[in-house]
């Protein structure tokens, strides 16, 4: 027989253990599924009435003899054999808990159909051995830990939680017979465990614990201990049996988002919206405060990560994309960008933008067209900045799902083509809230926090610019109203966005001291119904926002250096005079729209790339295809296939012939300066 000690450092327990930041469990997980075993339990974590039950009705003499109760080995031969004056009855044994122990640990000494005198003489020079080198204490310690129950379960560990719902320290004289009565037989029927546990019980009425066993049969008095607070991050975690990990959540923090995410699930109804999930960031350190990969409820996917999975980012990644091109000093908060119908021609066909209501404000500043999140203003933006340019910057704020280079997606990238998950989103976020200083997150608790030391990947004055952009609920009251769920009563900084067909919510924000990160959706891909990221997300991230700072309002940043304010007018548009931030050496007092003198003479119609198809039923001299231009043209020529069209200012029209075409457009001495390609068929 091995020592008490080796038998428990042996111990494996099928579960593993995530803790919050402060010790308190969250949650566990199943890792070995051979057997339900969970942690060691001393003796002194069970129950009294435990101990006393077992011992009675198992081996009422145990702590008197030597492994081996010689009175009852007496006794039950004297049953069984009738020359002694027994009546032949075996079902009376003399199997001491010492006996029992040793056949846990060495399962040759019960094997199935093997019950003779050979066997029983083994079973009790075990229990000898046991007892001359364990104390009372160890064997009995060891019995309730190795015990088989009932199901998969083994030792009092998992049982009690399985089958009563307490823990061991918990249970009461009533579970204790219940418990004793199961020994002899795990899988027994209500009739025979409550019969069993009321003569262990000696009770005079046995009605209640009849019902107990019962109930305990059934299946319905199973109850779940595990707060399980964060299932998700312990799959992410957890992945050997016995493990314990203390991770970086604060307890009250997950609990806050979870309840967030839930009201706003439940309130949207399951036929709209099925599933979410919220992350939250310590601002200075990068510790993950709180995991919500899901909450359930009607969620046809409960298992999937929502904050792991990747999904379309929308129109989240459109801060990012500013922030970029204000640190090159090609745009200011203050440029005007013109919101007006735009096609691109890309390798895969004509790409036309939309803004999210399909209407148009025409000339609109930065300012205005991030915090109301425009999308052609967007997409233009990226024209001026470079499409592999913002990948590369987007790969460097941690959206490692973007393996392919920028040509593969294209002008789509301003609007969130890209498929990114909650964590990148938090944490690309959160490096805007740190001045453009990037760090990894943690989820593992340490003593000493290893610091991580930031790469700067944004200028801090262009982060700057950004966040106050996104906390100006001014700016955003075209798009969102007055009053949206983005608006906090203290600083915060926030960016919703909606995916192609509806089918993501996100809003992304931050704080002084955090940063908050929601999405809602359908894991499954369908689309939501009359749900967009300030109706679906917005309202959990604010209800999180508050709750982190109850009592502690938020602060607005510190002006870095290389920033300049500046008293701005913006004539020819709808925006009033205001003060406006800019990088040092890029300031102005006046912003407007440049006439159409001063653009660059260009092609605007027709659309490179554009497809043109005659209709049979018109005559072909009634089907032109006028030609449009913008700039001063004045002295420019066009040219279509290499032969003069005329003046570029004299309005021409284009008889069409089935074919590839090539339109030029050349300025008085002869130098082309624009030309398209377009197909008659």
């Amino acid at each position: 027989m091995p020592a008490f000690a080796a038998v428990r450092a042996d111990w494996q327990p099928s579960e593993a253990w995530l803790y919050d930041r402060d010790g308190q469990l969250l949650d566990s997980e199943r890792v070995n599924f051979e057997r339900r075993r969970l942690a060691w339990v001393p003796l002194k974590d069970i129950s009294p009435a435990v101990r006393t039950a077992v011992v009675q009705s198992e081996d009422r003499r145990f702590w008197s003899h030597g492994g081996v109760d010689w009175l009852a080995v007496a006794s039950a031969a004297r049953a069984r054999l009738p020359i002694m004056g027994g009546t032949g009855d075996r079902s009376r044994g003399a199997s001491t808990l010492a006996m029992q122990l040793a056949a846990f640990l060495d399962p040759s000494l019960a094997q199935p159909g093997k019950r003779d005198w050979r066997t029983k003489l083994r079973q009790m020079r075990a229990g000898q051995a046991l007892a001359a080198n364990w104390s009372h204490n160890e064997m009995l310690e060891a019995y309730f830990n190795l015990v088989p129950l009932r199901g998969e379960a083994q030792g009092i560990g998992a049982g009690s939680r399985a089958l009563f719902g307490k823990r061991p320290a918990d249970m009461t004289r009533s579970d204790a017979a219940l418990f004793a009565g199961l020994l002899p037989n795990p899988a027994a029927g209500a009739e025979a465990l409550g019969r069993r546990a009321c003569r262990v019980a000696q009770a005079k009425d046995c009605t209640a614990i009849r019902a107990a066993a019962a109930t305990l049969v059934s299946g319905d008095r199973t109850a779940q201990l595990d707060p399980a607070l964060a299932p998700h991050l312990a799959v992410r975690l957890l992945d050997k049996p016995g493990k314990r990990v203390t991770t970086t959540i604060d307890r009250r923090i997950q609990t806050a988002a979870i309840v967030a995410l839930r009201r706003q699930l439940a309130g949207l109804g399951s036929d709209r919206v099925r599933d979410g999930a919220v992350v939250v960031l310590d601002n200075a350190t990068g510790e993950v405060l709180a995991y919500v990969g899901g909450v359930g409820l009607k969620s046809t996917a409960a298992s999937v990560d929502g904050a792991n999975a990747r999904r379309q980012a929308g129109s989240t990644l459109k801060p990012h994309l500013y922030a970029q091109v204000i640190e090159h000093g090609w745009l200011t908060a203050a440029s005007i960008l013109d919101d007006s119908p735009v096609q691109l021609d890309t390798a895969s066909g004509l790409y036309v933008p939309k803004n999210y209501d399909h209407s148009f404000k025409g000339p609109v500043s930065v300012r205005h067209a991030l915090a109301s999140s425009l999308n052609v203003p967007a997409v233009r933006t990226l024209l001026i900045d470079d499409v592999q340019q913002f990948r590369d910057r987007l790969w460097a704020l941690g959206y490692h799902g973007l393996v392919e280079d920028g040509e593969y997606y294209g002008f789509s990238l301003a609007l969130g083509s890209a498929e990114v998950s909650l964590v990148e989103q938090a944490n690309a976020f959160r490096t805007l809230a740190n001045m453009g200083n990037w760090s990894p997150v943690t989820y593992i608790a340490t003593r000493h926090l290893r610091q991580h030391p930031p790469r700067t990947i944004v200028n801090p004055a262009a982060a700057f610019i950004v966040g106050d952009i996104l906390a100006d609920a001014s700016a955003r009251t075209d798009a969102f109203g007055a009053d949206s769920a983005l608006r906090l009563p203290f600083w915060a900084a926030a960016k919703t966005g909606t995916s192609k067909g509806m089918r993501d919510n996100w809003c992304i924000g931050w704080s002084d001291r955090f940063t908050v990160a929601v999405w809602v959706g359908n894991l499954e891909g369908d689309s939501m119904r009359a749900v967009s990221g300030t109706s679906g997300a917005a309202p959990v991230w604010r209800d999180v926002m508050l709750a982190l700072h109850a009592g502690n309002p938020g602060k607005p940043p510190t002006m870095p250096d290389g920033v300049e304010a500046r008293q701005i007018a913006l004539p020819g548009t709808r925006e009033p005079p205001r003060r406006e931030y800019f990088l040092r050496g890029t300031a102005q007092t006046e912003m407007a729209a440049a006439p159409q003198a001063a653009r660059r003479p260009r092609i605007t119609s027709p659309i490179s790339g554009s497809v043109y198809a005659l209709d049979p039923d018109i005559p072909i001299d009634r089907q032109r295809l006028a030609v449009t231009v913008s700039g001063s043209v004045a002295g420019y020529r066009l040219i279509l296939d290499k032969k003069p069209l005329g003046d570029a200012d004299a309005g021409q029209q284009i008889l069409p012939r089935p074919g590839s075409h090539m339109l030029a457009l050349v300025d008085p001495g002869g130098r082309m300066i624009d030309r398209v390609r377009f197909t008659v068929r």
